[in-house]
């Protein structure tokens, strides 16, 4: 079972190559030039996947040290994500599956995260709850076999990773902001100032609340004194992220208590934070969870989760037709 994934829902075009269930290769290339706007633009994005894809396929072949010949499928991302970046992945796939007559496997992105904790051991045993946290989505997820999830509880509004950019945007920091609250929070007190939790029904979240709590304590302050964000950052860093993720793990202890699942994960590109990471861990210790975190290079957006989440479509014979389109818009 040779597999070659692209991966190109967003900003990183990434290829890998699974042989026999291994990870061989996982090429990303990132594009930086979306720093200068604030934010994704999605005609440049689609623009610098066309320019990267052939490169990093070729790369990850290379890489696996794998003939293109000896590809027994071709998978890629169909959504969710940017209908022009995942059009050039969805073409260049189908172009490749079609000239080397062999089969051709859509992946639903927000899944293929989920999957990516079957990459390396440990792996979770099922079932397992998996909370997928990204700029999009904020999830928490039922996962009964690999091809089988249910989306117990999600954002009514804002994903919790915009929660993150929005707040890093008020700050005054560069995009992308969640990594750089993340970092100055290390060194601030998570307690220095409180913020609204907000609360929604079952198992649901909402961030807008915070968001604007957040700009308005920010105004205030910031009148009375025009220093009060480079006097206190590391602080108000802290503070922001330790709130949204105690939103997160209240949900998540809900979760555990309605569905009687002791075994956790987390996954998508919030899933990379230090401090989540490192909260779910203590939780975990504390309520004898079983917890998963999948490797840094495996939480952002990767062709090796997609790879991962083609061999179990490959094995149930769960193949695709060359009409097939990207949808933006993809519900587990």
């Amino acid at each position: 079972m040779n597999i070659l994934a692209i991966e190109s829902s967003c900003d990183e075009t990434s290829a890998a190559v699974l042989v026999n269930g291994h990870i061989l290769s996982n090429v990303i290339a990132t594009q930086l030039i979306h720093e200068q706007y604030g934010g994704v633009v999605p005609e440049l994005a689609s623009r610098a996947h066309q320019q990267h894809i052939l490169p990093v396929v070729e790369r990850a072949l290379l890489d696996a040290n794998l003939p293109k010949n000896a590809l027994s499928a071709v998978a890629f991302t169909r959504g969710p994500g940017l209908l022009g970046s995942l059009l050039v992945g969805a073409s260049f796939a189908k172009a490749l599956a079609l000239g080397l007559n062999i089969p051709l496997i859509e992946i639903n992105h927000m899944q293929a995260h989920v999957l990516a904790h079957f990459i390396e051991d440990p792996k979770p045993i099922f079932p397992f709850l998996c909370l997928t946290v990204s700029g999009g989505h904020t999830q928490i997820v039922r996962i009964d076999s690999p091809l089988n999830m249910v989306v117990i509880g999600q954002t009514m509004d804002d994903a919790v990773g915009e929660a993150f950019d929005k707040s890093a945007k008020l700050l005054g920091l560069p995009y992308p902001g969640g990594p750089l609250i993340d970092k100055y929070a290390k060194t601030g007190n998570p307690q220095a100032f409180k913020f609204p939790m907000g609360e929604m029904p079952n198992l649901d979240f909402s961030f807008s609340g915070i968001k604007t709590a957040i700009m308005y304590f920010l105004r205030d302050n910031t009148k009375i004194n025009p220093a009060f964000i480079d006097e206190n950052l590391a602080d108000i860093c802290a503070s922001i992220q330790h709130t949204l993720i105690q939103i997160l793990l209240n949900k998540l202890k809900r979760a555990v208590r309605e569905t009687g699942i002791h075994e956790l994960a987390i996954a998508g590109g919030v899933s990379a934070n230090s401090g989540l990471r490192s909260a779910l861990t203590q939780l975990g210790e504390e309520q004898g969870w079983n917890v998963y975190i999948p490797r840094f290079e495996y939480c952002t957006d990767n062709a090796a989760m997609i790879a991962m989440a083609a061999q179990f479509k490959y094995e149930q014979g769960e193949f695709t037709a060359q009409t097939v389109s990207p949808m933006p818009r993809m519900s587990f």
